[in-house]
């Protein structure tokens, strides 16, 4: 099981023609987010199969892995990397962490921040410091940033909402886009728990927050508050 074996079965399990989708769908143009990202058109349930066929493939060979140009080959080692991280000692945990933080600038779409962030750095952080996320959500880089917003969604889903909503401040200012979605879509998970803190949050910063965010925010909200928070946007 070595590097070129599996980058070889997720190209021959690809579509072209959905490769040219996914290529426009993640904005891989120039001067777009993706830009230069390659696709070979594996959708994310084969390339979950691949994940099962590959489960055992060595560290080493899935770091090799996050350095390919193609997009799900980074995506089946994330994966396999997030399954690894759940059912590994703390040790294999750390060195999961360790690898990824090493390696953001190719975790580098919102699709394979968003299925491995909150696993492997909201998991490792869960019970230890948080000043690595901080470090990420003042990082120039996009991608370390949706990661430090990404890594909160593991501490929402266990009540825990006071770095999520700190992260979400230090998103209102950011100028992308794909921050503003983060950002809202995480004060949506928190309102879907806590409908208090999300309106305590909307309550002090609707009048900030970028219409994104804002409107990610309020999607779950009933109509009512909805219609306040929009009258407070205008």
């Amino acid at each position: 099981m070595n590097t070129r074996t599996i980058e070889r079965a997720v190209i021959r399990a690809g579509n072209p023609r959905k490769a040219i989708l996914l290529m426009r769908f993640f904005k891989t143009g120039p001067g777009q987010y993706g830009e230069g990202d390659r696709f070979v058109g594996l959708m994310v349930p084969g390339t979950r199969e691949l994940v099962r066929k590959y489960s055992d493939a060595p560290i080493p060979v899935l770091r090799r892995l996050l350095d390919s140009p193609i997009h799900e080959v980074r995506l089946l080692s994330l994966l396999v990397l997030v399954n690894r991280f759940k059912r590994g000692t703390v040790d294999e945990q750390r060195s999961i962490f360790d690898l990824y933080m090493a390696c953001t600038d190719r975790i580098n779409n919102w699709d394979l921040v968003d299925l491995s962030a909150p696993w492997i750095v909201g998991g490792w952080l869960s019970s230890r410091s948080r000043r690595p996320v901080y470090r990420m959500a003042r990082s120039r880089l996009l991608w370390d940033r949706r990661i430090a917003v990404l890594a909160s969604f593991y501490w929402i889903r266990d009540g825990e909402f006071s770095d999520a909503l700190k992260l979400a401040r230090m998103s209102l200012t950011d100028r992308h886009d794909l921050m503003h979605k983060a950002a809202g879509w995480m004060l949506r998970e928190i309102g879907k728990r806590d409908r208090d803190v999300l309106c305590a949050f909307l309550d002090r910063h609707a009048l900030q927050m970028p219409r994104t965010m804002l409107r990610y925010a309020i999607e779950r909200l009933p109509a009512s508050h909805r219609r306040h928070y929009m009258r407070k946007e205008t």
